[in-house]
């Protein structure tokens, strides 16, 4: 009879060691798939910023600071990426300071506003979904029966003013 009840033992624990793996496994899906929305979302920006940037009646000193920093943006690589949305995000700031661009272009104007609304909320799924992750991977079971595998320690990607 003792033999049984330590099977069941056994038997509950290593279920609870499955489940424990599969969900760490969706959260680090999780923090894949917020990445690449957020991503997405951000090369969106890009784009719009440099269709903006070719708009006839902008101010030609800042199609050029856009178009740089909407390319910047696009091509930068994951270690110079905050820098570079950082350019970007100043860059459009710019658009904000001239009334007139809004007035005359409003469905451009929107389409950013609501890009960069989708872009703040992305930035706040991407962060949560981070501290979930690392949260889980810090209990003692992860960590002893190294539950993670050889998935890498995901990382908040530092967007401290994209956008503002």
């Amino acid at each position: 009879m003792e033999w049984i009840f330590a099977f069941l033992v056994a038997l509950i624990f290593i279920w609870y060691l499955t489940f424990t793996a599969s969900r760490l496994d969706r959260l680090h899906h999780r923090v894949e798939t917020s990445w690449a929305s957020l991503d997405a979302l951000l090369q969106r920006r890009a784009a719009i910023a440099l269709d903006i940037s070719h708009i006839p009646s902008l101010d030609p000193a800042t199609a050029v600071v856009l178009t740089r920093s909407a390319y910047l943006a696009r091509e930068a690589e994951m270690a110079e990426r905050s820098e570079a949305e950082e350019s970007l995000t100043n860059a459009i700031a710019l658009l904000g300071e001239s009334e007139d661009f809004h007035t005359e272009y409003p469905e451009i104007s929107e389409k950013l506003e609501v890009v960069t609304e989708k872009i703040r909320i992305g930035i706040g799924i991407h962060r949560e979904a981070v501290a979930t992750t690392k949260h889980q991977r810090s209990r003692p079971i992860v960590r002893i029966f190294r539950l993670a595998g050889t998935a890498p320690l995901p990382v908040v990607h530092p967007f401290e003013k994209v956008p503002l």
